[in-house]
């Protein structure tokens, strides 16, 4: 089975973490591991768009209740129609999660994975008493996150939300 990489951050960012996001999907894409995020727009978008540029799969968890609320290059639109509270969804589907600059739902985000022991890379992230490991290029981020993941079924079952 693939591995399933999630990857959190702001639904607006600066010109700098849009182009680290996409450089993100396509190394997610060249490992042949499944990108799934919150579908939307500014990291989320931009991790997408790396992906599909390698040919790379997307799945988006939606906060709404519309399909079409997803950025352009999400294949798989999952709507779910229960807002934030559809980030434990995107943590709890990904072996490992990549972390990319954010705001207050990334930050819930990072807290669900570290509760939960879903392995966290960090980049250009929240500086925050969580076990995130930090690294300083996509590359880095992605060859970690597939790394850390492979204990993941063990890892899962740790705790429950």
């Amino acid at each position: 089975m693939n591995k399933i990489i999630g990857v959190i951050g702001g639904s607006s960012c600066s010109k700098e973490i849009k182009k680290i996001a996409f450089e993100v999907g396509c190394e997610i894409a060249k490992k042949k591991a499944l990108l799934i995020c919150g579908g939307l727009s500014g990291v989320m978008e931009a991790v997408c768009k790396g992906a599909k540029s390698k040919d790379g799969i997307t799945i988006g968890v939606l906060p709404g209740k519309l399909k079409s609320e997803a950025n352009k290059w999400v294949d798989i639109p999952i709507v779910t129609g229960i807002g934030v509270a559809r980030n434990v969804i995107i943590v709890r589907s990904s072996d490992s999660i990549i972390a990319i600059n954010g705001r207050y739902g990334t930050l819930s985000e990072l807290a669900i994975a570290s509760n939960l022991g879903i392995p966290i890379v960090g980049l250009k992230t929240w500086d925050v008493d969580l076990p995130i490991k930090r690294v300083n290029t996509p590359k880095e981020a992605v060859e970690l996150a597939i790394k850390l993941s492979r204990n993941q079924a063990l890892t899962n079952q740790r705790t429950i939300i």
